[in-house]
């Protein structure tokens, strides 16, 4: 490629965050580390912002794992996993469309996880959805597997004229309140709807929607930028789309590490 290639870092402990980064730059200097996320939330939002080619990920971390998050980025971005316990390491990232390096990250496991990494540049992502879920039971604990996994909204109704018109989540951009209605807005356009915010924000996976505002939420790997206006408001810039949302400083610490 002919850019410099760009990575991601998450991990909760920041002593282990800047090793990687310094053992990085020893193996591969040429890579440029543009984000570090403290948990697997804030790794989405900062793929979402800055597109990395990789992400290393660790796999345990508050509020959301890495192997969650992992398999909302899986194919935008490649992925190596960060973990201190190789009971998770051999026998699954063996297979090859997995990587891993286990902490603290360095000698011939880095330089092989890098040379693969080179080779699998400009490529698309493998497709390791099914490893990932197989991963994602065999660390989780059993009680926790035998929850029953909650069911989020996934298509949206509206009635647009006489028709009926489904979408899907992954489409919206953001939704904002509208008196009596709920603005729904898409790259095609926007439609309103006869819910309540808070009733979307109950029914919509909280990895996928932020609550920035009292009157928005919006999809986190929908945002472009996050940046201060003249009277210092954190205000949000949608990707492709013109307008942007205000950010309450009652939810500014989601975006606390940008």
């Amino acid at each position: 490629m002919d850019r410099k290639p760009t990575a991601l870092i998450a991990d909760d402990e920041e002593p282990m965050r800047q090793l990687l980064r310094s053992r990085l730059h020893e193996a591969w200097p040429e890579l440029e580390i543009v984000a570090e996320a403290v948990n697997g939330i804030e790794a989405i939002a900062l793929t979402g912002l800055h597109q990395p080619d990789i992400v290393f990920l660790d796999i345990r971390m508050p509020g959301l794992s890495g192997i969650e998050a992992a398999r909302m980025l899986f194919n935008r971005c490649h992925i190596v996993f960060v973990t201190a316990y190789d009971q998770y390491a051999i026998e699954a990232f063996e297979q090859g469309a997995l990587d891993y390096l286990l902490k603290p990250a360095g000698g011939e496991r880095l330089r092989t996880t890098v040379a693969r990494l080179r080779e699998r540049l400009g490529k698309t992502p493998a497709n390791i959805e099914r490893q990932l879920s197989e991963l994602l039971q065999r660390s989780g604990a059993p009680a926790a597997a035998a929850k029953k996994p909650v069911e989020y909204l996934r298509w949206i109704q509206a009635m647009v004229g006489s028709n009926l018109r489904m979408i899907s989540t992954r489409e919206v951009l953001f939704f904002r309140a509208d008196e009596k209605y709920t603005r729904v807005q898409t790259l095609q356009g926007e439609v309103l709807i006869r819910k309540t915010l808070k009733e979307l924000e109950d029914e919509l996976d909280p990895n996928e929607f932020w609550r920035i505002h009292r009157s928005t939420l919006v999809r986190v790997d929908a945002i472009a930028e996050v940046k201060r206006d003249l009277r210092g408001r954190q205000m949000v810039r949608v990707r492709n789309f013109d307008e942007e949302l205000e950010v309450s400083r009652g939810n500014a610490h989601l975006f606390q590490q940008m």
